[in-house]
């Protein structure tokens, strides 16, 4: 709403001073009823008492002495015999009629409320008790007033009024106050948030000590601000790596063919244009590499290979992988092991990430490459090894990052982007791909994948 507050310390604060508020004031309430009826009933007791004791003097015949000593303002009493004649009163009630109705038929006593006596305005309690005499059925009236009562309520009241608006007002000080040491990490962190730019991702927000929600809260977006980090600076060298795979070709491009044009008698027509075609078809395995990487980075957050996918019978993928990988004259390939294993997945995706594998291992085998296949326990374990040189140790991580360079040896021929497809399709297939240390000489490149569970 327009002029009102909507801040969190605002909130917390009206919403806190209105239910005290409220609570302070039914509390107050019941506490003024409450003084009300016990002085009510206190002073009931006392006019009923005198009554009664007035009462057992007349009906032993000794007269409504203890009456006497009711002539003051607050107090009076008379004796109304059964024909409604006053035989005794106090000083204060001399001449005047009966002051109240006797009890209910069948009742021996009663005690209610008049508005005024004769001998005062004021409001009174009166209570009435029937008695036998030996001049027969009489009535005793002992009336008290009700000023003591309703200025002990004014009073209550009066303290009330005055301490209720000065609680709440410290209470709203107070909560006002810890709402705002509470919340002073949380501007703290939102300020921090509202400052770091594009390229200030390695910022990171103050996290309060403790472990409650706040810093809890602070660490998540420190950890969130931490995987930004990552990604912007993986974007960045994609990029970077991209912009210069994409120029040398293209570098090499433009010499030859303006070689050929500042030198049209030694020029080679045939030959430039095979050169120029083979860094086309460079060029487009590396186009059609970056569209498989940017699908695979946009399906990040997707669920992973589920139960409902498709079975693929992996043996089949492998045995077209190997029948299309790039042929080497001086490379033979062979199958050790190939078990009919069905896997959850796209056969798609799937034969793209074993015949990348299979490629690189052609690319840098020195004579022959073996492919086995088998399951076990519930896994299944592609293997595919080379002959080459190996692969340093320190690099064998690496090697699955975008457009990774080992040394010239492993990288020729390539794009830099066949294992890090291969490790993206594997992942979302719920597998894992990684280097056999335990492997020499040469490399072989494992990759495990869980075995479809028949339908029950």
């Amino acid at each position: 709403m327009t002029g009102v507050p909507s801040t969190i310390r605002f909130r917390v604060t009206a919403i806190a001073t209105g239910v005290v508020l409220v609570v302070l004031l039914v509390t107050g309430l019941v506490l003024v009823a409450v003084q009300r009826r016990v002085l009510t009933e206190n002073l009931d007791e006392s006019i009923v008492q005198h009554a009664v004791e007035i009462g057992a003097d007349v009906a032993n015949g000794r007269g409504a002495t203890s009456i006497e000593g009711l002539g003051e303002d607050d107090a009076a009493a008379q004796v109304v015999d059964e024909n409604g004649a006053v035989i005794a009163a106090s000083a204060n009630l001399r001449d005047a009629p009966p002051i109240a109705d006797p009890p209910p038929e069948g009742a021996d006593r009663s005690v209610r409320t008049v508005d005024r006596l004769p001998h005062d305005p004021a409001v009174f309690r009166v209570a009435s008790v029937r008695g036998t005499g030996p001049a027969g059925t009489f009535v005793v009236h002992v009336a008290g007033t009700r000023d003591d009562i309703d200025e002990s309520v004014r009073s209550l009241t009066r303290s009330l009024v005055l301490a209720v608006p000065v609680i709440v007002a410290l209470l709203a000080a107070l909560v006002w106050w810890l709402v705002g040491r509470t919340l002073r990490p949380v501007e703290a962190i939102r300020a921090e948030v509202d400052s770091i730019g594009g390229h200030q991702l390695d910022r990171r927000v103050p996290v309060p000590a403790g472990d409650d929600e706040i810093a809890r809260l602070a660490s998540t977006m420190n950890g969130m601000l931490a995987r930004m980090q990552d990604a912007a600076a993986r974007q960045r060298r994609f990029v970077a790596d991209a912009s210069h795979e994409l120029r040398s070709p293209l570098t090499r491009m433009r010499a030859e063919l303006e070689v050929d044009i500042a030198h049209p008698a030694g020029a080679d027509p045939a030959a430039t244009q095979r050169s120029v075609l083979d860094e086309v078809v460079g060029l487009q395995h590396l186009v059609d590499d970056l569209l498989v990487l940017a699908s695979a980075d946009d399906q990040r957050n997707v669920a992973p290979i589920d139960e409902l996918a498709d079975i693929v019978d992996l043996d089949g993928v492998v045995a077209r992988a190997v029948r299309t990988a790039r042929v080497r004259p001086d490379v033979r390939v062979e199958v050790a092991t190939i078990e009919a294993t069905p896997v959850r997945g796209h056969a798609d995706q799937l034969a793209r990430a074993v015949a990348n594998v299979a490629d690189n291992a052609v690319r840098h085998a020195s004579n022959v490459v073996s492919i086995s296949l088998e399951s076990t326990d519930g896994m299944l374990r592609l293997a595919v090894t080379d002959d080459g040189a190996g692969i340093p140790v320190a690099d064998r991580a690496r090697i699955f990052e975008r457009f990774a360079r080992v040394d010239d040896a492993r990288s020729a021929g390539g794009t830099g982007l066949g294992l890090a497809i291969a490790k993206e399709i594997v992942e979302r297939h719920g597998g894992a791909i990684a280097v056999d240390t335990d492997h020499t000489p040469g490399t072989r490149m494992v990759i495990t994948l869980p075995v479809a569970r028949s339908p029950d």
